[in-house]
């Protein structure tokens, strides 16, 4: 419930604070509302938008939602080792410090998220860290740093970001050429229907363009894992990184949703591998063995 409240907080949120945007941009560019021009940055802006206030949210989102604690001190010998860890890997990597973090979960599983390389989160599941051996929660870590040294998370952004704009950009020109078609201009009643049909029209094409488009975000987030999984073993060894994926492949799969799951160490199945954000774990392995 807190992470449903949350999240239909900060939509709201991110509604109006574009729609101000909007209005500012429609001002000063002097585009017709009503316009292509006007329709593609009208999807631009909320495409790009919504995806950047998710980025620099991430790591404040990311703490409330999973309660994660982040160590400033550490408090014993585990935290110490953690802390200490990722401070190593992050200098190897050529990146700040990461702020470091434990959640309460017994699956195990990490993530990594934040706006930029240089200001990143790393927090690692309870279950992570009482299940696995130092050396396979070594590279798990090294698997989340990498993620942060390769800039995984604004690219990603970016991705969404222009999947969104043409999403709905396509999807409300066909909404429009099928309206038209359709529409009695002469009828004021056939008008309000047509008003109606399209905007459920719009409401069809985007999750049809929306679930197509995936396919291409899915695609990119699964080689990402292999380059994360390619700098873990450069980072902590080749054979600690495969064990800890053969230790993974044991497990419960994960419970994570969105953002967090798509950056965490462990991802959802799927019906189709085409909407996976992991790899399965199987050719992960095989790809560092070759």
């Amino acid at each position: 419930m807190k992470r449903i409240l949350l999240f239909l907080a900060t939509n709201l949120a991110v509604m109006l604070v574009l729609g101000v945007v909007l209005n500012i941009l429609f001002s000063v560019l002097g585009i017709n509302r009503s316009s292509i021009s006007g329709l593609l940055l009208f999807c631009a802006v909320f495409g790009f938008g919504g995806s950047f206030i998710s980025l620099f949210m991430s790591k404040w989102m990311a703490k409330r939602s999973y309660g994660v604690q982040v160590i400033e001190q550490p408090r014993n010998e585990m935290e110490h080792w953690l802390v200490s860890t990722v401070a190593r890997q992050a200098r190897e990597s050529g990146i700040q410090m990461p702020e470091v973090g434990i959640y309460d979960s017994p699956e195990m599983n990490a993530f990594a998220t934040g706006a930029s390389r240089n200001a990143s989160l790393v927090a690692v599941s309870s279950g992570l860290l009482y299940t696995m051996s130092r050396d396979e929660a070594e590279a798990v870590l090294a698997h989340e740093v990498s993620h942060v040294a390769n800039g995984d998370m604004v690219t990603l952004t970016l991705i969404q970001g222009v999947v969104n704009t043409f999403v709905m950009f396509f999807a409300r020109i066909v909404a429009g050429v099928i309206s038209n078609f359709f529409s009695n201009n002469n009828d004021e009643e056939s008008s309000s229907t047509g008003g109606l049909a399209y905007m459920a029209t719009v409401f069809v094409l985007e999750m049809v363009f929306g679930i197509l488009a995936s396919i291409i975000v899915m695609w990119f987030s699964r080689q990402r894992e292999f380059r994360a999984d390619a700098g873990a073993a450069k980072l902590a060894g080749r054979d600690k990184m495969i064990a800890a994926l053969q230790r993974l492949a044991r497990g419960p799969e994960s419970q994570m949703e969105g953002t967090m799951m798509a950056f965490g160490i462990n991802g959802k199945r799927s019906m189709s591998e085409l909407f996976m954000s992991h790899p399965p774990i199987e050719q992960r392995i095989s790809a560092l063995r070759g």
